[in-house]
């Protein structure tokens, strides 16, 4: 196998178990004796060593800042029986956390660095894994992987494998990026139904953004709808109507959803149809979030809560301050909106925006507003998506929830 030796004093992140490995912190690589290539090849496993020889772990190989993804510590190679154990002590938290009830077959089973498999996603929609590779050394593996999961999971019996949008677009990949790996006989791939808390969403994981739903923000959900009696409510960047269903479910008098893709509105309106078949206080609307909010202010719309989830402004840290004004104009805009007393539920999913900046970012647009706002609850990604204690980095949903007098 490969050796990777750091420089001197460049192992104690990874000895206090920190999965990641900066090529600046590389001395040297030896090469495996058969190898035909002049470096490591991209999704390779390597054994990481200190400069005193010291085994610190062995690791997926990637061509960027990050070189090495660690898998497991302390070892030079992976037990045989490494996939299907790793998985099974994911499901286990899950388990543990009560997520399998009757009400609900949707969660994330595989968190990255959060369950200990850098790089890897897998997100459970009632029988089917979908399964997302973030590094080529898990696009590898993937047939493995996918074996696993129906070897270790009761419920699964479907794989489908999207990592088209994923995978290191500079990367020579073979292989299918996006497709199912295991499928059942006769299963039906275009009207799937997934059950959350008792809603039911249709799941396009063929077409729709990540694997087809956003599960990240369930408990969050059920938090709009806590607050919905009996108000006049607007979902911007809807996607598929999550929280404009819970919303309808938690009695709101009416339910703006507003989405760029004519594609998420038709999945809303879907959705809408078959959990409240008789309602009428729902509209959905393809819009620009910017121009939609500019429109409805210059004809005085008001509501009384508001749900701002966007995608993520900043995917690299090169973007940041551009984001931050972007957060700041669009709570700006929503908060000029809300009626006295008012709610708004805000979000950043940006991993490169941390707290700190985000609520620097939402103080500053209710400052230029001039209304008084009170901070009800600090929000966060749920308990199926774990933050790996020595990994902060995976620390990546936050939001706030607003009173505006």
């Amino acid at each position: 196998m490969t050796e990777i030796f750091l420089k001197s004093h460049k192992e104690e992140s990874l000895k206090r178990f920190h999965p990641w490995v900066f090529s600046g912190a590389i001395a040297r690589i030896v090469l495996d004796a058969e190898h035909k290539t002049s470096e490591p090849e991209e999704g390779e496993l390597v054994c990481v060593k200190s400069a005193a020889n010291e085994v610190l772990g062995i690791g997926h190989w990637q061509i960027g800042s990050i070189a090495v993804r660690i898998l497991a510590f302390g070892i030079a190679e992976l037990p045989e029986n490494f996939w299907n154990e790793r998985i099974k002590a994911a499901y286990k938290v899950r388990e543990a956390i009560g997520l399998f009830t009757t009400d609900n077959n949707t969660f994330r089973l595989i968190h990255g660095e959060g369950d200990f498999l850098p790089g890897l996603i897998v997100d459970v929609y009632a029988d089917t894994a979908v399964v997302q590779a973030h590094s080529i050394g898990m696009h590898l593996a993937r047939k493995t992987i996918a074996q696993a999961l129906i070897d270790e999971i009761p419920q699964i019996q479907n794989v489908y494998y999207k990592s088209d949008d994923t995978l290191p677009f500079k990367a020579n990949i073979e292989g299918e990026k996006i497709g199912y790996l295991i499928q059942k006989e006769g299963e039906k791939t275009d009207d799937f139904w997934s059950l959350e808390n008792g809603l039911q969403f249709r799941i396009d994981w063929l077409r729709g953004q990540k694997t087809g739903f956003f599960i990240d923000q369930r408990e969050n959900r059920a938090l709009v709808e806590r607050y919905a009696a009996n108000k006049d409510v607007l979902n911007m960047f809807c996607y598929t109507g999550g929280f404009s269903l819970y919303a309808l479910r938690g009695g709101a008098k009416s339910v703006d959803s507003v989405d760029v893709s004519q594609k998420a509105i038709d999945l809303v309106n879907i959705n809408v149809a078959r959990n409240f078949p008789k309602a009428k206080n729902h509209t959905a609307v393809a819009a620009d979030a910017f121009e939609y909010l500019t429109a409805q202010k210059a004809q005085n719309r008001t509501y009384d809560l508001i749900i701002l989830d966007p995608p993520a402004f900043a995917k690299h840290r090169d973007a940041i301050k551009n984001a931050l004004r972007g957060y700041q104009r669009i709570n700006a805009k929503a908060i000029e909106m809300i009626r006295p007393g008012g709610i708004l539920f805000t979000f950043s999913c940006s991993q490169a925006v941390d707290k700190e900046a985000f609520r620097l970012a939402v103080f500053s647009a209710a400052a230029q507003v001039g209304r008084k706002v009170r901070i009800l609850h600090q929000l966060h990604q749920p308990q199926d998506h774990p933050i790996n204690i020595y990994h902060p980095e995976g620390e990546y949903l936050k939001g706030l929830v607003l009173y505006v007098e």
